[in-house]
C-alpha cells in the first residue's frame, strides 16, 4: 500500500508564514516518509496511513502560535504501490508534455 498525502499548515498570523512553516516542514524528518514542499502545501509519502496522520500532527504541534490551520487531503491506496511521481507521470503522459505551463 502507498499514501499519499497534502498537508498543509499554517500559524494565522499576520505577515510572513515561513518561519513556522519551516518547523512543520522540518517535523517531517522524524517520521519515515518522503515529502516535496511546493507553494501550497507539502506532499507526503508513506507506507501506510497512520504514519502520515503521526507525521501531520508532528507538524501541527511544531507551529506555535494561538491559532494553527491545519489541511490534511489523503490518497490512500490500497491495491497500488503507485508512488506520487507516478501520478504525476501519467498525467504528463496523456498531455504529451510535462505538466507545468512553461512546458519545457
Amino acid at each position: 500500500m502507498t499514501a499519499v498525502a497534502l498537508l498543509s499548515v499554517a500559524p494565522v498570523i499576520e505577515g510572513s508564514m515561513a518561519d513556522e512553516v519551516a518547523k512543520a516542514v522540518a517535523a517531517l524528518d522524524d517520521f519515515d516518509v518522503e515529502y516535496e514542499t511546493n507553494p501550497m502545501g507539502t506532499v507526503i509519502e508513506a507506507d501506510d496511513v497512520g504514519t502520515i496522520f503521526a507525521a501531520a500532527e508532528a507538524a501541527h504541534c511544531a507551529v506555535d502560535g494561538d491559532r494553527v490551520s491545519t489541511v490534511l487531503k489523503i490518497d490512500d491506496k490500497r491495491t497500488s504501490r503507485d508512488r506520487a511521481r507516478e501520478k504525476v507521470a501519467s498525467v504528463e503522459s496523456v498531455l504529451g508534455r510535462p505538466a507545468r505551463s512553461d512546458h519545457s
